[in-house]
């Protein structure tokens, strides 16, 4: 079990995800987004399962623009994964649990 899903944002982005020793997956959001309510909660029961292994975070649009804006998110929920620094594969959308856990696995 790892430390829980992790806020980040345009100041804690690099630093927490791009220089991580381990795969990130990231969960771009915002409050007001009734599907990235959906993710919240499937986010936290992988992090339970594979939080030693990959990092779990989220980052809310609204207050952090520069990194949605750097990887070109349009539509939110958007989940990246990122490896070494770089992205390695991204989802868009409210997918089930079953997507999310073959995204995490494919870092493993």
């Amino acid at each position: 079990m790892g430390q829980g899903v992790l806020e980040v944002d345009d100041n804690s982005f690099e630093s927490e995800i791009l220089k991580a020793d381990k795969p990130a997956l990231v969960d771009f959001w915002a409050p007001w987004c009734g599907p990235c309510k959906a993710i919240g909660p499937v986010m936290e029961e992988l992090e339970n399962t594979y939080g030693d292994s990959i990092i779990f975070a989220r980052c809310n649009v609204d207050n952090s623009p520069n990194a949605p804006t750097k990887y070109g998110i349009r539509a939110i929920p958007t989940l990246i994964l990122f490896q070494n620094g770089k992205v390695f594969d991204q989802v868009v959308g409210a997918v089930p649990k079953s997507h999310l856990e073959g995204l995490v696995k494919k870092a493993l």
